[in-house]
């Protein structure tokens, strides 16, 4: 029998902001942090996104270069903390969608969190809603247990419909039955995967697909 799944973007979807930014602020003032030469890659990336103009996976990509060199096991760690830190937050969640998530979970769906972000922040947030499954960016690691500065893939734009199909081969999930939620227009690839496409907050161009296709909107605002 084929099992229905509910795929929820995490930034600006199920949390209000964007967690790697938030995150990057917490490593970089952590006095665990070593340096090498975070500083001058932070630099480069800040000029690629002032440029404007690289696609977001690229921009992806040279924001995980920031943390070459770094254990691993540190980040892991910091991620913890970070998310201890964060949920107490006013603003930090978005109940509406939230709540949605804990609705298809009750009902035995299988959620899956599906995010550009990577471990160190999708995990705690997984573990704390009850996700069943994480589709995100995963850094590489070396033989030394030190991040390398690369990634397997950027789990952006097409690449979250690629990894939902992949899972929903290996799961047995019916994707017409299935759900998914996004904020922004770099999720259609994912929303137009399933039968039940939901957009949350007020993108400009995925509420015209909403409107024109009949989509479920969720204002999304954050508690």
């Amino acid at each position: 029998m084929m099992r229905v799944a509910a795929f929820f973007d995490i930034d600006e979807t199920l949390i209000a902001g964007k967690s790697m930014f938030d995150f990057l602020r917490f490593h970089l003032a952590d006095d665990r942090t070593p340096d090498r030469g975070q500083a001058a890659r932070l630099a480069e990336f800040d000029r690629l996104v002032a440029a404007g103009g690289a696609s977001r996976s690229t921009v992806n990509r040279q924001y995980y270069r920031i943390y070459r060199g770094v254990p691993a096991d540190l980040v892991r760690r910091q991620g913890l903390e970070w998310f201890a830190r964060s949920r107490r937050t006013a603003g930090f969640i978005k109940p509406e969608v939230v709540g949605a998530l804990v609705r298809h979970r009750l009902s035995g769906h299988r959620v899956v969190l599906v995010s550009g972000s990577f471990p160190a922040c999708a995990d705690p947030l997984a573990s704390a809603l009850g996700a069943h499954h994480v589709l995100c960016t995963r850094p590489v690691v070396g033989p030394d247990g030190l991040l390398t500065g690369e990634v397997d893939r950027s789990v952006i734009g097409d690449v979250k419909s690629t990894a939902v199909r992949e899972l929903a081969r290996r799961e047995g999930l019916s994707l017409p039955l299935s759900f998914g939620y996004g904020d922004h227009a770099s999720d259609l690839p994912l929303l137009r995967e399933v039968g039940h496409p939901v957009v949350v907050g007020a993108d400009p161009e995925l509420g015209r697909h909403a409107d024109r296709n009949q989509w479920l909107r969720i204002a999304g605002v954050a508690a």
